[in-house]
C-alpha cells in the first residue's frame, strides 16, 4: 500500500537514523519494546551533524549519506586484524588509475594491489566517479600505519591500523586463578596521607596485599584529572581528562625535589603536612578540597627548588613524549585556574586551544603550563613506582586502572577534544532494575563519525597514558564501544536512543594498546547489552564482569559452575553498598530515603528479601553456610566469607575482593542517580565498629585475613 506523505516523511526519518546508527527503537530491561520519540531522533541526528528537522532535510541528508563515500579517494580511517584479509574502496574520476601503498610504522613501505575492475561509473556533484577495490597484505605487523592513494593530481592519506584478533595478554590467565583487591584509593589512607589516599598509598596497598596475603592484582577507581584547583568534583567518574591523572594523589614528600627544599619552605610545607596528618582518622567525610590546596601549596614551593640536571632531561623527554596533548591539557588548566567555567572567555569562537582566547592568554602562562605539566610527570612517576612495587610483592598483574565512560561537560577534555565530541548531547543509561528512573551522567559522548575521521588518535592517546605503568584496564561500561545510550541535554533519561559505533575498531585498539603494554583488559559488561556482545568480547580476549547479586536466571541464582571463565567474579560493586550493608538491605532504605524507588518500598523489600534468602540457600547447599536454624545463626562476617567462598567455586580466572568488605565498612560509596542528595566518593574507609582503617592497621587486620582464608581455603 503506497504511504501517505507523513508516513513517507516518517519512513524516511527512520531510514536515515538506522543508517547512521541511531536506534528507533530498543528493548528494555524488563523486555518490552519501546519506540524512539521522534523529538528524540531529530535532536541526535542535529548532534551527529545531520539536519532532519524537516522532510527536505532528511531527504537532503539520504542522499548525503549516499555520495560522502564517493567524494573522497580514501575511506576515513582503516582498522582491521592482524592476518585477515581486507579491501579497502578507492574512489577516483572515471577511467582514472590508482595507485596505493602502505608506509608502514617502521618506516617500511608496502604495495597495496587492486582486486577487480573499476565499477561502472556513478555521477558524484557532476563527475563522473568509479570505484575499485585494493587488498591489504595479510602480512602487516600490529600497529599504527599510513594507508596512501594518488589518482591522477589527487592524493590521500588515511591512517591503518592492525590490531590483535585476540589480545594476547588473555592468554596468561588461563588455567589458573589470580584474586586482588578492589579499592576506592582515596578512601584508602594511612598515617602518612593528607588526608587522602594517593600514590603512595597505593604503593604500599599493593606490597601488603601481594606479600602478605597473595593478591595478584589491585583494582582502583579512576585516577583521571579532575579541576586544576579547588573544588573539585568529588565523583572519579566524571573527570575533567581521562587521558592525565589528578595531582590530588601524589605523595608530596616522595619528590625527589623535596629533599633540598630552604628551611623555611620545609616548615611551610611539613606545617600543611601536619595539619593534613589528623584528617586521617576523621571517619565521616573526605575532604578532598582541603586536601588539595594543602598539597598545590606545597607542590609550587617544592617546584621552585632547582632540579638536578638528569631530572630535567627526564622531565623535557616525558613532555616531548606527551606532545601537544600535554601542553594543551596544562593549557586549561592555566585558564581554568583564572576563569571560571561559566566565563564568558571559554565560548568565544573558535573555541578550544587553538582559538583566540588560548592565543591571547598562551605566553602569559607559560609558567602555569610547565608548572600543570610537571605535576603530570609526577604522577607517572609515582604511578610507575606504585606498579613496581606491586610486581616486586609478587602481583602477576599489579595496578588495574579503571576507565570512566566520559568527561565534564567544562573539563579539559571537552574543550581540547571538541572536534570529536557530539555537542548537545549527554550519555546515561535507560531505566533498569536497580535504576528505575535511567541513570543521566552529564558527559557528552565521541562523535562516531568524527572520531573515525582523526584516526582515533585522541582515544588511543588516551589509552596510552592509562597503560603506561598499568598491569591492567578496567573499561566502565564497556558496552558503550559497541552502542551508547544518548540523551539530549534537559532531557530526562528515560528520553534517550542508543547511538552505535564501529566496536571493531575500538575494540581492536583497545586490544592493541594493552597488547603493546602487556596488560589485561576487564570490561564491566553489566546492565542492557545485546546477547552476542559477551560472545563477541571473550573472542578478542576481553574479560567481562559478574557480580554475584546480579547473576540469575529465571530468578535464582547461577550455579557457580555456570560463571564465565574470562571474568572478574566479586561479591559487590561500588555502585552497591558493601556486602554487611547490602545483606541490611541498607540499598533499600537508601533508595528510598532519596525517593528513587520505581515501586513502594515493601515491594522493593519483599523482592530483596527473596533475592537474597535465595543466594543464602545456595551457600547453604554448597555447604558453605549451615543448615537453616542452626543456633547460633551465623554471624554478618561468617555470610560475606561464605559468599566469598561461592565466587571461589566459579571457573573465573579473576576473582575480586571488595577492600570495604575485608575490613567490614557498610556504607555505600556511591548511589547511581544522585549527586549531592548523598555524599557520593566521599566516605572514608572504615571498620564495623565506625573508626577509620589505615592502610598501617592492614597487617595484623583479622578480618581481612580470614577473608582472605575464606577464598583461598576452595581448590
Amino acid at each position: 500500500m503506497e504511504l501517505e506523505p507523513t508516513d513517507r516523511a516518517a519512513a524516511a526519518l527512520l531510514e536515515l537514523a538506522r543508517s547512521l546508527g541511531v536506534d528507533t527503537s530498543f528493548t528494555g530491561w524488563d523486555g518490552a519494546s519501546r519506540a524512539v520519540d521522534v523529538g528524540t531522533l531529530r535532536e541526535v541526528l542535529g548532534a551527529l551533524g545531520v539536519p532532519a528537522g524537516t522532510p527536505a532535510e532528511v531527504d537532503a541528508a539520504l542522499t548525503e549519506q549516499s555520495l560522502a563515500p564517493w567524494r573522497r579517494l580514501l575511506p576515513p580511517v582503516v582498522v582491521l586484524r592482524e592476518g585477515g584479509e581486507a579491501e579497502v574502496p578507492v574512489h577516483a574520476g572515471a577511467g582514472s588509475t590508482a595507485l596505493v601503498w602502505i608506509v608502514a610504522e617502521d618506516g617500511t613501505r608496502h604495495e597495496v594491489l587492486q582486486t577487480g575492475l573499476w565499477e561502472k561509473p556513478r555521477t558524484v556533484d557532476g563527475r563522473p566517479t568509479s570505484r575499485a577495490m585494493f587488498q591489504i597484505p595479510a602480512g602487516l605487523p600490529l600497529g599504527w600505519h599510513t594507508l596512501h592513494a594518488e589518482s591522477g593530481d589527487h592524493t590521500a592519506r588515511c591512517g591503518l591500523v592492525v590490531t590483535p584478533p585476540r589480545l594476547e595478554t588473555t592468554r596468561n590467565l588461563t588455567g589458573h586463578r589470580d584474586w586482588g583487591l578492589m579499592a576506592q584509593l582515596y578512601s584508602v589512607r594511612s598515617s602518612r596521607s593528607w588526608g587522602i589516599g594517593d600514590f603512595a598509598d597505593l604503593a604500599d596497598l599493593a606490597a601488603i596485599s601481594g606479600s602478605q596475603y597473595g593478591a595478584d592484582f589491585v583494582l582502583v577507581n579512576p585516577l583521571h584529572a579532575s579541576e586544576p584547583a579547588p573544588p573539585v568534583e568529588p565523583s572519579p567518574y566524571l573527570p575533567s581528562s581521562r587521558r592525565f591523572f589528578h595531582p590530588l594523589y601524589i605523595r608530596v614528600e616522595d619528590v625527589p625535589e623535596y629533599a633540598y627544599l630552604a628551611p623555611a619552605a620545609r616548615a611551610v610545607v611539613e606545617s600543611l603536612a601536619d595539619r593534613q596528618h589528623s584528617a586521617n582518622l576523621e571517619a565521616d567525610h573526605l575532604d578532598r578540597d582541603c586536601a588539595y590546596a594543602a598539597k598545590l601549596t606545597a607542590l609550587e614551593a617544592v617546584h621552585e627548588v632547582r632540579p638536578s640536571p638528569s631530572r630535567v632531561h627526564r622531565f623535557e623527554e616525558f613532555c616531548a613524549e606527551q606532545g601537544q596533548g600535554l601542553v594543551d591539557f596544562a593549557l586549561w588548566c592555566a585558564l581554568a585556574e583564572l576563569f571560571p567555567a561559566d566565563a564568558p572567555e571559554w565560548s568565544i569562537e573558535p573555541r578550544g586551544p587553538r582559538g583566540p582566547f588560548a592565543a591571547e592568554h598562551r605566553e602569559q602562562l607559560a609558567d602555569r603550563i610547565e608548572f600543570h605539566s610537571w605535576l603530570q610527570w609526577l604522577c607517572d612517576q609515582q604511578l610507575e613506582t606504585a606498579q613496581r612495587a606491586a610486581t616486586d610483592a609478587g602481583m602477576a598483574i599489579g595496578i588495574v586502572h579503571d576507565l570512566a565512560v566520559g568527561v565534564q561537560f567544562t573539563g579539559s577534555d571537552a574543550w581540547t577534544l571538541q572536534g570529536v565530541l557530539a555537542p548537545g548531547m549527554t550519555v546515561g543509561a535507560p531505566p533498569d532494575m536497580f535504576n528505575q528512573q535511567g541513570q543521566n551522567w552529564s558527559q557528552p559522548p565521541w562523535h562516531p563519525g568524527r572520531l573515525a575521521e582523526s584516526g582515533y588518535v585522541a582515544y588511543r592517546d588516551m589509552l596510552r597514558s592509562i597503560l603506561h605503568h598499568a598491569g591492567g584496564i578496567r573499561v566502565d561500561h564497556i558496552l558503550g564501544l559497541f552502542r551508547l545510550w544518548w540523551i539530549p541535554v534537559g532531557a530526562g533519561p528515560g528520553e534517550g536512543t542508543y547511538v552505535h559505533y564501529d566496536h571493531e575498531a575500538l575494540i581492536g585498539i583497545l586490544a592493541l594498546e594493552a597488547q603493546r603494554a602487556g596488560a589485561v583488559v576487564i570490561g564491566e559488561d553489566l546492565g542492557v547489552f545485546e546477547p552476542w556482545v559477551r560472545d563477541y568480547l571473550a573472542e578478542r580476549g576481553i574479560f567481562g564482569t559478574s557480580i554475584l547479586w546480579f547473576e540469575r536466571v529465571n530468578g535464582v541464582p547461577l550455579a557457580p559452575e555456570r560463571y564465565r571463565q574470562a571474568c572478574l567474579t566479586s561479591v559487590n560493586t561500588h555502585d552497591l553498598p558493601p556486602t554487611a550493608g547490602y545483606l541490611a538491605g541498607d540499598h533499600v532504605a537508601l533508595r528510598e530515603s532519596l525517593g528513587l524507588l520505581g515501586r513502594s518500598v515493601e515491594e522493593e523489600r519483599t523482592a530483596d528479601l527473596a533475592e537474597q534468602s535465595a543466594m543464602l540457600a545456595a551457600l547453604r547447599e554448597r555447604g558453605l553456610l549451615p543448615p537453616l536454624g542452626t543456633e547460633p545463626a551465623p554471624t554478618v562476617q561468617e555470610t560475606v566469607e561464605a559468599l566469598y567462598a561461592y565466587t571461589a567455586l566459579t571457573p573465573s580466572s579473576l576473582l575480586g575482593v571488595a577492600l570495604v568488605d575485608a575490613v567490614g565498612e557498610r556504607r555505600t560509596q556511591n548511589q547511581p542517580g544522585t549527586s549531592n542528595e548523598y555524599p557520593n566518593w566521599r566516605i572514608p574507609l572504615a571498620g564495623p565498629d565506625g573508626k577509620s582503617v589505615l592502610i598501617d592497621d592492614l597487617p595484623g587486620n583479622a578480618r581481612f585475613a580470614a577473608l582472605v582464608d575464606a577464598i583461598r581455603a576452595i581448590p
